[in-house]
């Protein structure tokens, strides 16, 4: 069975001084997660949000469903001109990210601290 996806936002500041919007989930990814992921970055404010970093640690599956939710969230966040980094993702979920193209839209980081150390 599928564990509800949830998501959370928390504004940080990068060591350098740069204000970061953090998107964190919980649960599996998936079609149904539609709202947890697109909705939660869709209801940030665009004119001030510059730099969003994606949290998944707490999360423990993504299928192709929400790989493609992720990839939409990305695409509109290049058209936005906003910078993404993510982070705490599973070794293999890393490799997944990095094979499907992830990784031209958004640098991936093992921490939250490495990633925000790259902003």
């Amino acid at each position: 069975m599928q564990a509800e996806t949830k998501s959370r936002v928390d504004q940080l500041t990068s060591p350098a001084g740069h204000p970061v919007t953090v998107l964190r989930f919980e649960g599996d990814i998936a079609s149904t997660s539609k709202e947890a992921v697109l909705g939660a970055y869709q209801a940030l404010p665009k004119a001030t949000t510059k730099t969003v970093a994606l949290d998944f640690t707490k999360v423990d599956y993504i299928n192709s469903s929400g790989i493609a939710l992720v990839i939409q969230l990305l695409i509109e966040a290049a058209n936005s001109g906003q910078k993404v980094v993510a982070f705490g993702l599973s070794a293999h979920f890393t490799k997944v990210f990095t094979m499907v193209g992830i990784t031209k839209y958004a640098r991936l980081y093992t921490t939250q601290a490495e990633a925000l150390a790259a902003l």
